[in-house]
């Protein structure tokens, strides 16, 4: 038996991915191994999303070069966005690739590696309008045994100027929702005590039977989902602002089980740079979301994605962005400066005219902010009492447990007789900016 390692980089989907491929070459006899010196091929699942991640992983390919000096016959391959998105030229500049399979052609996975074990290159990139996995059970690696991932749909095709997705992943296509649900009560059965459906925009997510005359949205997959059992917790990412339902905000405010927690990109605060990256809201508009989700959830965890420097920002922009962290006051942001992408309208048709320096300073500026919001918010957050999910031991050390609210926020505390998997009640006693402090109460 032949034995696969695999790598991922980048977002949740892409880690969902993974476990959807070790299901399809465990099926086809392959085995799974954590040790690189045990395989004999290695699969990196890779994101295109910026420059910096696509580098990333070209910097691991060549020191992959050391293990296949030391593996006679180890065999590398890249799959994923930055192998949709480069296909065979990837070969060509990478010359220790054998093989690149996007994100829609994993079931040809062991015809590929068949084909690679003969001594020949291969690519496999064509992209589905149909594809979901819905019917692979994927293998749950490196899983804590708590939280899961399920993937619910993939693609995009909101076309934001700056975005490789719906180049790289395709159109937007959803699974059936008694698969999502079969799912999710399968993993519950095993001790799974949190599920995370997953789609690039999960509002978008829409399955119609009946010749339309019946549909699932999300908001009503969410309901059923949440409904597999009272001690399942129920997340999602990602929503789009533009798409996010009062339908969906009634149903979370309406199940406890389901996270008080949203992450809604906003990308900039200003209307001049979102009709520039075709976002197809206005700032008054997502803040409009904001009120509704705090009206019916005053509790709710907001957290965001934003770009700075994108094609023609100016300084007022900027400002405006800050102003807008001010106004929402995020608990968490992933912070990125605008990093141009082959292909895409941003690329084609708008200048990349914002200095490096002018990036820098400004990203700077952007995370020292969000550094202060979330301070000052974790800080309200001492002395309040909290049922957490525990997840695992911390990091630092072994007799301390982590775990989160049901706002995602992390709560590290002494370990008692707390087990993992558990629900247990913590006052919080303390934090930092990233992370609350806290000790055991009794129920």
């Amino acid at each position: 038996m032949e034995n696969v390692y695999i790598e991922t980089y980048g977002c949740q989907m892409n880690f969902a991915d993974s476990e959807v491929v070790g299901a399809i070459l465990r099926e086809a006899g392959y085995g799974l191994v954590q040790d690189l010196d045990a395989a004999d091929f290695v699969l990196i699942n890779t994101c295109a999303i910026r420059d910096n991640a696509e580098q990333r992983v070209r910097h691991r390919v060549r020191e992959l070069r050391a293990a296949q000096n030391r593996q006679a016959g180890l065999r590398i391959g890249v799959l994923g966005c930055m192998a949709e998105r480069l296909q065979s030229r990837l070969m060509v500049e990478e010359e220790n690739v054998s093989f690149v399979c996007g994100p829609d052609a994993y079931r040809r996975l062991p015809s590929l590696l068949a084909q690679v074990r003969e001594g020949q290159k291969g690519a496999e990139v064509e992209l589905s309008t149909t594809e979901t996995y819905a019917d692979i059970e994927p293998v749950r690696l490196a899983s804590n045994g708590v939280s899961a991932y399920i993937s619910i749909m993939r693609g995009c095709q909101n076309y934001c100027t700056y975005c490789v997705v719906p180049y790289t992943r395709g159109r937007e296509r959803s699974r059936e929702p008694q698969t999502i649900v079969a799912e999710a009560r399968a993993l519950f059965e095993q001790g799974y005590r949190e599920v995370t459906l997953l789609g690039q925009n999960v509002n978008s997510y829409r399955w119609e039977t009946d010749g339309g005359r019946t549909a699932v949205d999300f908001a009503e997959l969410m309901r059923q989902v949440a409904e597999v059992s009272p001690l399942l917790r129920v997340r999602f990412a990602t929503s789009h602002p533009k798409d996010l339902s009062d339908r969906l905000i009634e149903v979370m405010a309406s199940y406890a089980n389901i996270c008080r927690s949203i992450h809604l990109p906003v990308q900039s605060g200003s209307n001049r740079m979102l009709k520039a990256m075709n976002r197809r809201y206005t700032v008054e508009w997502y803040l409009g979301r904001v009120e509704a989700i705090r009206s019916r959830m005053p509790d709710c965890s907001l957290t965001t994605d934003v770009i700075a420097g994108f094609c023609g920002e100016t300084e007022a922009d900027h400002e405006a962005t800050l102003a807008l962290f001010r106004q929402v006051g995020y608990d968490y942001a992933y912070m990125f400066k605008y990093s141009e992408r082959e292909g895409t309208f941003a690329q084609r048709h708008l200048k990349d005219d914002v200095p490096d320096e002018v990036k820098t300073r400004r990203l700077n500026e952007i995370i020292a902010l969000q550094g202060e919001i979330a301070l000052a918010n974790n800080r309200r957050e001492v002395g309040r009492d909290y049922e957490v999910l525990v997840e695992g031991e911390s990091h630092r050390s072994r007799e301390r447990l982590f775990g989160r609210t049901g706002q995602g926020k992390v709560v590290v505390f002494d370990r008692g007789d707390a087990a993992v998997g558990s629900y247990r009640r913590v006052r919080v006693e303390d934090c930092t900016a990233a992370t609350l402090l806290g000790r055991l109460i009794d129920r």
